[in-house]
Parts: structure tokens; sequence; C-alpha cells
């Protein structure tokens, strides 16, 4: 047995049974492997940060790791941006990257990198396997360190000549190591802090976001008056009827500090405390105000459900109900808003789609007019590393194994990074759902710029401009293999989103905005 084929085996006996790859000649007997294995789905992507925004995907929804195949240290680097996002979201993902054989490296062949250094920048475990007969005790060792609570990024680099060297050793799995204990002091304290009666808030982020734990926090959040909200940057929520209509801590500086100004006590659940995704000129980092006390009741490498739990028995929280969101909205009319776009895909999506979002600046209103549509997950990018929305949809859909309808709320300039997962979709035949938001710019630096204070001439204003030429969205979708429409009105749309939900494979709408 050569160390691929162990490699191969090792990941199936780990529990990893699906393969994002876009591989090189350094990968290839990895590649004749799969061929000698049963059981490991492999799904191509046409570009490296789509098949790391997959892998991502995937984890959000499955829970549990995918491997990628990467190409080298070119290969990876150029997956890097996806794979930030992905450590931000703390997805676990077993991130292969087959390189130069160990022989060949010291000679400086044209792709040789500084792959561990590369890996190291948005890996929590990194390793370069030596030799054929250690490798599946690598690969091993990787999936534990991509479980690891809450997911990590576990690099595992594999010259090619330890793959195709024969030796290589088939390991059994590895334990997979439990969340780090509840801190008793820390629920103490906190319950001390909410029984005070001052102007609190749970702060809620990664699983503390999810509909059990809702619950936990909504009982905690009714017997003490505390108010409760999301970080701005929870990679997945699990909203709609029956979960709890919250809100995020908004992005804009101003509103976020207003939004947090009547709170005394913070309480991080899972959460970091609320900073700037920038500076700003004249502006605080930070948003919570200059007086308030921060209390972390769960890091996120600990179980928040236990900690929640804990903390309403502390209280003695009796069960409570979530509130009634009101009834389903009905779907927009007219000019596209995003007030409009919102009430439309939650009045027509169906039970427990997954949305993957990135709307950007359209969006951010998004929340208030969807609480009410069915059960769904919401996928949110989580690093600010734009182009995964398409990527994480994908992944996403897969892990759904086609069951559930995947929606991309998507910007058309982040869209472009990563543009090839549509043929992804199409290939794999996903009931992915494409909304194209083209306003043709990139309107979210428009405010940036006015953010920072700088004013913007022509020059600048034309580094904005996706118009000059127009991005052909439906000849872009159509040649990747996508069925694609236009639609200038709230009405268009809501007639292409049912006619899209009806078919089982990938339909784009170009809303012109």
């Amino acid at each position: 047995m050569n160390g691929a084929k162990s490699l191969v085996e090792t990941l199936l006996r780990s529990g990893v049974d699906t393969c994002f790859a876009n591989p090189g000649t350094s990968e290839m007997h990895f590649v004749a492997a799969l061929d000698q294995a049963a059981g490991m789905r492999c799904v191509l992507g046409l570009h490296e940060t789509v098949v790391t925004g997959m892998a991502d995907g995937y984890w959000r929804i499955a829970r549990q790791p995918a491997c990628t195949l990467l190409h080298c240290g070119p290969g990876l680097a150029n997956g890097l941006a996806n794979l930030h996002n992905a450590r931000r979201a703390r997805s676990g993902i077993v991130n292969l990257v087959g390189d130069q054989a160990t022989y060949h490296r010291p000679l400086d062949a044209p792709l040789t990198a500084d792959t561990e250094a590369l890996a190291r920048t948005v890996s929590a475990w990194v390793r370069t396997s030596a030799q054929a007969g250690a490798l599946g005790r690598d690969a091993a060792a990787a999936v534990q360190a991509a479980r690891t609570a809450p997911g990590q990024v576990a690099t595992l680099i594999v010259p090619s000549d330890v793959s195709w060297n024969d030796g290589g050793v088939v390991a059994d799995p590895l334990p997979v190591p439990h969340a780090a204990a509840v801190d008793g002091h820390a629920v103490e304290s906190v319950a001390r802090v909410l029984r005070s009666g001052a102007p609190a808030l749970l702060l809620l982020a990664g699983a503390a976001a999810f509909d059990e734990a809702q619950g936990l926090a909504w009982r905690v959040a009714q017997a003490s008056g505390a108010r409760l909200m999301l970080d701005f940057v929870t990679p997945q929520v699990q909203r709609g009827r029956g979960r709890l209509p919250l809100d995020r801590v908004p992005y804009n500086t101003d509103h976020a500090i207003a939004a947090l100004a009547p709170f005394e006590h913070i309480v991080l659940i899972g959460a970091k405390s609320p900073v700037g995704f920038f500076a700003y000129p004249g502006k605080p980092s930070s948003h919570i105000r200059p007086d308030a006390q921060v209390h972390v009741l769960s890091r996120p490498e600990q179980d928040p459900l236990a900690a929640l739990r804990a903390l309403a028995d502390a209280l003695g929280a009796p069960d409570a109900a979530p509130p009634d969101p009101g009834p389903r909205p009905e779907p927009g009319r007219g000019a596209p808003t995003p007030e409009g776009l919102a009430r439309t895909v939650a009045a027509l999506m169906p039970e427990h789609a997954i949305v993957s979002d990135e709307s950007v600046s359209f969006g951010r209103g998004f929340y208030a007019h969807t609480h009410a549509a069915p059960p769904h997950d919401w996928l949110h990018l989580a690093g600010g590393a734009i182009g995964d929305g398409l990527p994480v949809a994908t992944g996403a859909a897969l892990a759904a194994r086609g069951e559930r309808r995947v929606i991309s709320l998507q910007a058309d300039g982040s869209a472009m990074y990563s543009l090839q997962a549509l043929w992804t979709q199409a290939r794999e035949r996903l009931p992915c759902t494409t909304i194209i938001l083209n306003n043709r710019r990139y309107a979210i630096l428009v405010g940036e710029y006015q953010a920072v204070g700088a004013t913007p001439g022509p020059t600048a204003m034309s580094m904005l401009d996706l118009g000059n030429p127009a991005l052909g969205w439906l000849d872009l979708a159509r040649g990747l293999g996508v069925e694609a429409a236009r639609a200038t009105t709230l009405e268009q749309c809501a007639d292409l989103l049912a006619q899209s939900f009806r078919q089982s494979g990938p339909f784009l709408i170009e809303l012109v905005i």
C-alpha cells in the first residue's frame, strides 16, 4: 500500500467522506487512490477559493469536516481568503496540500514555496508528513484537530514522494476532544450580575445562535430582564418561526455604538467583545461604552449549551416559549428595495432552506423582515474576505445531500471573486437559487469613503464602478451551465424564485437594483 492509499483509507475510517479538490501533479497519486477506495465523494472546484469555501459551507451544515485537495504553495495561496473566512467561522476542515517531493524541494523548482508558512496564517494545526509510513497517522491527527471544538482548520502537507512510496499504514480514528469545561465561577459571576437588575446584554455567537441555545438564552432573558443580540459576524444562525427574532449588532460603527449604549454589562456567549471591522478617524474601535463591564460566560471552545443551562438553573429561570414573530410576510412589490426583497424571500422560501448571505451593504436590514419566515439556517460571511457566498452555498447544498433549497443573496462585485462555484453547482445538479444583486458597483466602498472622511473624485469613483463594461450575468451563468433570468421588479423576482424552487438544479436571478 502506498502512502496516498493509506491517507484516503484513514480519512474514510475517521468519518471524512467528502473531498473538495483542485488537484495538480503532486496530488496525482492521491487522485488515483480515490479510484481504489469506495465511499469518498469527490467534488471539483475550478479555483481553490471555491474549494476552500465549499469546505467551509459543508462544515456549517454537516457539522463534520470535509477535506480539501490543493496543489502546492501557490494553490494554497489561491484558497487562503476563504480559509481565513473558515477560520473566523470556526469551521472544521482537513486541508490537504500536495507539495514537492522531499528530495526535489532543495532544488527550488518553480512551484516551490514556504507552504508551511502560508498554512500557519489560517490553520490551528499544521504538519508536513515526512514518510509514507506516517501519513495515515498524520491524517488521523489532522481529522482530530479539525474536529476540536468548536472546529478548526487543520492543514496536512503531503510531499509527492510520501504519497507514491510504499509502506503506507491505515490509522484508526483518534478520539474527538471534549469541549472545554464550563467555568462554574463564570456562571455564578454572570448570575450575580443579572440578579442585580442593571442593564445587561447577552451577546450570542457560534453554537449559541442555534435553536436549543436560543431557547435557554430566552429563559435567562425572561427571568432577568437582560436583552439578547447576535454578534455581527456570527457565521450561522438558526432562524424563522419557532426560533427567536434576534437582531445582530450593526456593522456601522455609529449604529453599533448606539445599539450597545444602554448596557452596563455585556455577557459574551461564544462571542467577542464588539469592535469595528475598521478604524475610522475620530471614532472608537470598541463599540461598547467605556464604562461597560464585559463578562465571559463561555469562550468559543466551550459548550454554550452547558453554560446557558447552568446559568438558567442558577437563576431558577422557568421555561418560556419564544415570542410570536407575527404573520408570514407578503412578497414585495414594485422596484427592488432591501426590505421588499427580504419580504419576498421570507414569503416564498421553503421550510428548512439555507440562506448564504453575501449581500454586503444591500442586505444589512434583511433580518427585520424575515423573522416570520419558515425555519431556516442563515449563513454569514464571518471573516470579511469577500467571495465566500457562492462557494459556501455550494458546500452547504452538498452537506444537505440535495434535500434542502439553498438561496444565495449575492452582491455582484463579490460574486466575481468565485463565480466558478456556479459550474460546480451545475455539475453536481444542486438545488441552489442565486439572486445576484446587480447595482454595477462596489456599493459598500462608496459608504466606506464617507465613513473614513475621504472625498472621492472621478478617478476614485471609477475604481468602484462595475458598469463599464457591464457584467453580463445571464451570459456568465449560462456559460457555466446554470439557467438564468433577469428581474427588474420584485414581482418578476418572486415569479422566478417560485420557478427555481420547483427545479432540482441551480438557477440564477439577476436582480437589477
